[in-house]
C-alpha cells in the first residue's frame, strides 16, 4: 500500500518542490522547476520510477515529524528501543544550482540507518549513467539533466541505484546533499551544509517576521502563508496551484490533473491573503506576474498559464507510470487551458482593482489592456463556457461565470471613479444591469429559492456561495440566504462541500466520484460570516482545521468516508481559502470600532463596511 497523501510533507526552494514521506523518503521531486519532469517520481508508481529513501533499518520505530517553527525546515524523528536520530530535510536557496539537504542527527543510543537513492529523468523513464568523481562526489547524467550526491555516509552502486548503510551515535550528524545542475556546466564546489541550514533558517525566519496575521490561529494560517511563499515561482512570482500532478480526486479513478501551473481563478483570492497578512512584496510580484501574463489579444485570454506565463500546456498521458494507488492516467499538461471560461475575466479586473486600492500600482497602470478587455467581454458574455470547475462535457451558461462577468465591469467602474481613469461608465453600467438581471432571471430557480449551477438547471454550485462575497447580491437577500441553505441541504456530505453533484445527472464528461472540496467549505464559512450566523461559521472553521495533517498541510480534496486527503497536494487555494477564513473570522470577533483601523480589514465585498452585521452592509449595487 502507498503512503497516504497526508503522510507527506513539502520542502522547497521557491522554483521548485519536494514531497518527504513519514517513511523518509522523497517521492516526488521536479527539477529544475515545479512543471520541470520528475526525476523522484515513486508518488505515481513504485520506487523504481525514481525516489531518495533514508530511513533507520530496523522498521519498527516511532516516527514523528514537524516544520521548526516557522520555517520550511523538516524534522522527522524516528525512535526505536537501540536509540533515536532526527532526519532534517530542507531546500536552500540557490546558489549553484537547486539543492536538497538532509542531515541525519543522532540523538540517543546508537541506530543504524539505510539509504536508497533511485533516479530516474523523465518521470521515471531514464535510467542515468553513474560515476564516482575523485573527490568522492557522484554524479548521475542523462542528456541534458544532471544530479550530483555528497555525503560522508559509505555508499556503493548495486542494480542501478545508490545504496548504503551507516550508524549514528548521539552528537553524531552524517550529512548529504543532491544538487541539480545543467549537464553541460562543471561541476561546482562542496557547500557546508551546516551553513546551508544556518543561512535557510534566516531566510524563512526573516521572512515570517514580515508577518501581520494574529488571533487564535496565527500558527496555522503562518504555517500556510510559508505553504503560498514554498508554491511560488521567486523568478517570476507565479504561484503554483499545487506542486504535484495526478493525485487522485477519487482513489482508483480517473479524475487526476496536472496542477504545476497558475490559474487565474486563484487571482484575487491570493492577492487578499497576501496584503491582509503584510507580504506586500509577495502581493506585488503576483499582480505583476498577473498582468505579463494576461498581456496580448484580450479573446485569448486563457484560465491558466505556466510559472513563467507560457500559453502552451499540452496534456499528454504517461504510460508507464501506474498512477498513485493505481488511479489512471498520469497527465502531464493540462488540455483545460484551452477552454473558455468567462470567470477569469472578472477575476482580472478584481484582482487588479484589489491591488489598485492595496496601492500596488499606479492608477493608470494597465488601464489599457483593462478597457480593451472589457471591450471583448461586452460581446462575449452572453455566450456558452466551459465553466470555472473546468468541465469536459461541453459549454453551457453557467450561473457562476455570469456574475463574474459583471465583476469584471462593477470593478471596473469601481476603479474609474476611485482613481479617475477614463472609460465608458454609462456603458459599463449598462452592462452591468443587463448582466445582473439576466443572471437574477435565468440563473434563480424560485421552487429551488436558490441560484443554480446553469441556467434551466435543477443543479446546485458550491462557487454561488460567493455571491454575497462579490457583492452581487447583499447577504440579506432572500436569494443568498436560500442558496446558501439549498447548499447546505444538497452539496453538504458529512458537513463538507462538493463541489457539484458528480453524478450522471450533473454530467460534468468524467466519471462520477470525488472528494468533498475544501476551499468550498472555507467559501461557506465566509458566507456564514456575512449572514451573520458567526458560530456556524466558527464552528465550520475549526472542523477543516483537524483535516489539516500533522504538519499543517491540506490538498484540494477530502473523502469524509474514508478519513482521507484527496487531490494535488498541497493545494494552494486550499490555503488560500483557509487564510482569508481566518481573517473574516477574526474581524468578526472584534468590536466594530477595532475593525476599520484593522491590517486585516480586507475583504472581497470592498462595499461592506463590516464583515459582522450583513444588514449594514452597503450595496452601490444594481439589483433585480
Amino acid at each position: 500500500m502507498p503512503l497516504r497523501i497526508e503522510d507527506y510533507a513539502l520542502i522547497g526552494d521557491c522554483e521548485t518542490a519536494a514531497l518527504v514521506g513519514r517513511d523518509g523518503s522523497i517521492d516526488w521531486l521536479c527539477w529544475p522547476r515545479f512543471d520541470s519532469d520528475a526525476c523522484f517520481a515513486a508518488l505515481l508508481g513504485t520506487p523504481e520510477h525514481g525516489r531518495w529513501l533514508i530511513a533507520p533499518q530496523d522498521g519498527t520505530v516511532r516516527v514523528t515529524r514537524r516544520y521548526q517553527p516557522n520555517t520550511l525546515i523538516l524534522e522527522t524523528r524516528f525512535e526505536s528501543v537501540e536509540g533515536a536520530a532526527t532526519l532534517v530535510d530542507f531546500m536552500p536557496g540557490h546558489q549553484t544550482g537547486s539543492s536538497i539537504v538532509r542531515l541525519i542527527i543522532g540523538e540517543r543510543g546508537r541506530i543504524t540507518m539505510k539509504t536508497e537513492m533511485v533516479v530516474r529523468f523523465g518521470y521515471g523513464a531514464t535510467v542515468p549513467w553513474m560515476a564516482k568523481l575523485d573527490d568522492g562526489t557522484r554524479r548521475a547524467v542523462a542528456g541534458p539533466d544532471m544530479v550530483l550526491l555528497r555525503t560522508t555516509a559509505p555508499l556503493r552502486g548495486e542494480d542501478f541505484k545508490t545504496v548504503g548503510e551507516f550508524t549514528v551515535g548521539p552528537g553524531e550528524t552524517v550529512p548529504f546533499t543532491l544538487t541539480y545542475m545543467p549537464s553541460h556546466l562543471p561541476v561546482p564546489a562542496a557547500e557546508n551544509s551546516l551553513d546551508q541550514l544556518r543561512a535557510t533558517q534566516q531566510f524563512w525566519l526573516n521572512w515570517t517576521a514580515k508577518s501581520r496575521v494574529s488571533g487564535p490561529w496565527a500558527d496555522i494560517v503562518n504555517r500556510s502563508l510559508i505553504t503560498l511563499k514554498a508554491l511560488t515561482y521567486a523568478p517570476t512570482g507565479g504561484m503554483v496551484a499545487a506542486p504535484t500532478t495526478s493525485l487522485p480526486e477519487h482513489v482508483g479513478g480517473s479524475r487526476n490533473w496536472d496542477y504545476r501551473f497558475c490559474w487565474l481563478r486563484d487571482a484575487t483570492l491570493t492577492l487578499l491573503a497576501l496584503m491582509n497578512a503584510g507580504y506586500l512584496e509577495e502581493a506585488q510580484a503576483w499582480r505583476e506576474w498577473l498582468s505579463r501574463a494576461a498581456a496580448g489579444k484580450p479573446s485569448q485570454l486563457q484560465i491558466m498559464y505556466g510559472i513563467a506565463g507560457e500559453r502552451r500546456l499540452t496534456e499528454w498521458e504517461v504510460p508507464w507510470l501506474p498512477g498513485y494507488d493505481k488511479s489512471s492516467p498520469v497527465r502531464i499538461g493540462n488540455a483545460a487551458h484551452t477552454q473558455v471560461q468567462l470567470d477569469v475575466y472578472g477575476e482580472l479586473m478584481d484582482a487588479l482593482h484589489h491591488a489598485r486600492l492595496g496601492g500596488l500600482a499606479s492608477s493608470e497602470s494597465g488601464w489599457a489592456l483593462q478597457r480593451g478587455v472589457l471591450e471583448h467581454l461586452e460581446a462575449a458574455w452572453p455566450k456558452m463556457d466551459e465553466g470555472i470547475w473546468e468541465v469536459r462535457s461541453g459549454a453551457r451558461h453557467f450561473t457562476f461565470s455570469k456574475i463574474m462577468a459583471w465583476v469584471a465591469f462593477d470593478r471596473a467602474i469601481k476603479s474609474a471613479e476611485a482613481f479617475e481613469l477614463e472609460g465608458p461608465l454609462d456603458r459599463w453600467r449598462e452592462q452591468c444591469r443587463k448582466i445582473h438581471e439576466d443572471v437574477c432571471r435565468r440563473g434563480f430557480d424560485p421552487e429551488l429559492v436558490s441560484f443554480v449551477r446553469s441556467y434551466g438547471s435543477k443543479e446546485l454550485d458550491a462557487s454561488l456561495l460567493l455571491l454575497p462575497t462579490l457583492g452581487f447580491l447583499p447577504p440579506a437577500d432572500p436569494r443568498v440566504r436560500g442558496t446558501v441553505e439549498a447548499i447546505e441541504r444538497k452539496l453538504l456530505v458529512n458537513g463538507l462541500v462538493m463541489r457539484y453533484g458528480t453524478s450522471k445527472e450533473s454530467d460534468d464528461g468524467l466519471p462520477s466520484g470525488e472528494g468533498a472540496f475544501l476551499a468550498c467549505s472555507f467559501w461557506l464559512v465566509d458566507a456564514y460570516v456575512l449572514l451573520g450566523r458567526i458560530a456556524d461559521a466558527r464552528q465550520l472553521f475549526e472542523r477543516l482545521l483537524t483535516l489539516c495533517n500533522d504538519v499543517g498541510l491540506l490538498s484540494e480534496e477530502y473523502d469524509p468516508r474514508t478519513g482521507r486527503l484527496l487531490g494535488n497536494f498541497p493545494q494552494a487555494l486550499s490555503h488560500i481559502a483557509l487564510i482569508n477564513s481566518a481573517f473574516n473570522l477574526n474581524e468578526a470577533a472584534k468590536p466594530a470600532m477595532q475593525r476599520s483601523g484593522s491590517p486585516m480589514k480586507k475583504s472581497r465585498n470592498e462595499t461592506a463596511t463590516n464583515l459582522v452585521n450583513p444588514e449594514e452592509i452597503g450595496h452601490n449595487r444594481l439589483q433585480d
